[in-house]
């Protein structure tokens, strides 16, 4: 048979496969494709557009905190400054103070944000936030430990910060994992989170007993860097979260989709061919890594991990991961609190913009407690917030 009259049989059969009439239950499947399909088109969609509002958001705060000031810069002038062509005293106040503080809180706050959507997921809980489980806790306290009893300076502090959460969460999730027979086992996230808060708290007295030791300049200055900040900010620890960033994000975007499968739980994950125990660890190092990140170079910015995907899940709306969104939101909030704790405050008050997300979450922390309650939840810490399954796997684990 020649390759001509090959694809004339080939032809003939498709033909003949599309005149022949479909049968009921090939309609119906047709149907659910076909509305599957056009609903995962509108939940896209839908996320499209809240990322681009966002961005526009961002870039509204972006254009406020490089203009607005003592010394304030027209959108003209700010524009032609970014393009090179600013006075000296132009470039000072927008390209060597102002920037370099505005893209450490977007790139802070997008660690931090990311780190918070990824522990909410893997652990399938609320409550998992790295600044509620002690992982960030751990970093400061490393961190004072450095700058009271060691005398690190700020490039080490910020290296024993990292060192600090990254070791908190190693203990965390030792304690959490429990074992099964057959040399088998994993964590469950109400584990986690429990040990996690445990850990806060013992995390906290230490701290409490270095500044209570500590000279009284010593402890402002430690008490400074615990509120979290980002003035002061230079290009190089600039490019450290830049880098840091570079490897990790490819990371994430690598292993989002065996994060969706875990948004099903371990058996059907399991059941496509997704390695739940060794996946969630895997993205929990990532999680801590950001995290890490984040608080070894602005300090325990509070509740941004917390609040950001809770925020950008309820604002798309579709129960997806909304990771992009998470991020923006982490960006946005930073951003935002940093230019608020300089220019809205009465009184000319200036404070670090960790007082201003603190004031933001703490009262997120209380709704979402009162919502629950008021839900009737009794699942313990281990609910469903939305696009949150409810962990239902710890009692198999």
């Amino acid at each position: 048979m020649t390759l001509h009259t090959r694809h004339a049989v080939a032809a003939d059969l498709a033909e003949s496969r599309r005149s022949r009439p479909e049968s009921p239950v090939q309609r119906v499947v047709s149907a659910e494709a076909a509305t599957l399909a056009a609903t995962r088109g509108a939940r896209r969609r839908r996320e499209r557009r809240i990322v681009i509002v966002l961005a526009a958001a961002l870039l509204v705060v972006a254009a406020l905190s490089l203009s607005a000031g003592s010394y304030s810069v027209s959108v003209p002038d700010l524009l032609r400054t970014l393009a090179g062509q600013g006075t000296g005293a132009e470039n000072f106040i927008v390209l060597t103070l102002r920037l370099p503080r505005l893209v450490l809180a977007l790139l802070t706050g997008l660690a931090f944000a990311l780190s918070g959507a990824l522990f909410q997921t893997v652990l399938r809980n609320p409550l998992a936030s790295p600044d509620i489980v002690g992982v960030t806790g751990g970093a400061s306290a490393a961190a004072v430990l450095g700058m009271l009893v060691l005398g690190f300076g700020s490039l080490a502090t910020a290296f024993a910060a990292f060192g600090g959460a990254i070791l908190v969460a190693t203990v965390i999730y030792l304690l959490a994992w429990r074992g099964r027979g057959g040399g088998t086992g994993g964590v469950a996230g109400y584990r986690f989170v429990l040990i996690g808060v445990g850990v806060a708290f013992m995390v906290q007295g230490l701290l409490g007993y270095l500044l209570s030791r500590a000279e009284l300049r010593d402890a402002q200055d430690a008490l400074t860097w615990l509120v979290g900040s980002v003035s002061g900010a230079a290009w190089p620890e600039i490019a450290v979260v830049a880098v840091g960033l570079a490897v990790l994000l490819p990371i994430v975007w690598m292993l989002a989709p065996r994060l969706r499968a875990l948004q099903l739980g371990d058996d059907l994950a399991t059941s496509l061919g997704v390695g739940a125990e060794r996946n969630r660890l895997g993205l929990l190092i990532v999680a801590v890594a950001l995290a890490a990140l984040g608080t070894a170079m602005v300090g325990p910015l509070a509740f941004v991990a917390f609040v950001s995907a809770p925020i950008a899940r309820r604002l798309v709306g579709t129960g997806g991961l909304s990771l992009v969104p998470s991020a923006l939101v982490g960006a946005l909030i930073v951003s935002a609190a940093d230019f608020a704790s300089q220019h809205l405050l009465p009184g000319g008050l200036q404070l670090p913009a960790g007082v201003v997300t603190g004031a933001i979450g703490a009262p997120y922390l209380l709704w979402l407690l009162a919502t629950r309650a008021a839900g009737g939840s009794t699942g313990g810490t281990g609910g469903s917030a939305r696009g949150i399954p409810r962990d239902s796997t710890e009692g198999t684990r």
